[in-house]
């Protein structure tokens, strides 16, 4: 019994390797010539939550936000990445998402299988603290690594400071100083030419 549940959470750790080759619409800093990859993403952000733990708006189980921010995005296994600012997709992506879950978490015992997926949609519904912490966390992140690359994913996709600052708002739900930070960035990459500003 004991084998055959570890052979079906084995099959769960070879298909998230898969997750390695989900490309993002953000470039490395360290290395600008690529993009981000999924994994590599996940992986960041779980670490910064542990740095960021004391700028949450209350009081968190940072492990169960880690354990969110390593879970959010195995689901683009099967849905791929949507990029935040094409509104059309990410509404066609959230019934996706859950499909890949349920293949996903399925393979698991049903215990174990049961539990994550209830932490993946506790992350995806951002009702709780922890859900908001980890929301925030995930949204300014990549406006960091876009930050410090110039502005890349923004120039390339055309994003304006209006769609920056209504896209990224929610970061306030999960962190004030992060959502201060976030204008911060926003307002300095407008003034760089980063961001388009459609008052002009």
């Amino acid at each position: 019994m004991k084998l055959d549940r570890m052979e079906q959470q084995l099959a769960l750790v070879i298909e998230l390797d898969q997750l390695k080759s989900v490309l993002r619409r953000t470039r490395v800093k360290s290395a600008e010539s690529r993009l981000e990859n999924s994994a590599e993403h996940s992986w960041h952000v779980a670490l910064m939550a542990i740095l960021m733990e004391e700028h949450a708006n209350e009081t968190v189980d940072i492990s169960k936000v880690v354990k969110m921010l390593l879970l959010h995005d195995i689901v683009e296994i099967d849905a791929g990445d949507t990029f935040v600012y094409d509104l059309a997709a990410t509404e066609l992506q959230a019934e996706k998402e859950l499909d890949a879950a349920k293949r996903l978490f399925g393979l698991l015992p049903n215990d174990q299988g049961d539990a994550l997926f209830s932490v993946w949609l506790e992350f995806e519904q951002a009702e709780s603290a922890e859900a908001k912490f980890a929301k925030a966390l995930d949204r300014i992140i990549p406006m960091l690594l876009n930050f410090h690359n110039q502005g890349q994913s923004w120039k390339e996709h055309n994003v304006s400071m209006q769609q920056a600052l209504t896209i990224n708002k929610k970061i306030e739900n999960g962190s004030n100083a992060l959502w201060v930070k976030a204008q911060q960035v926003i307002e300095e990459a407008t003034h760089q030419g980063w961001l388009r500003n459609e008052e002009n």
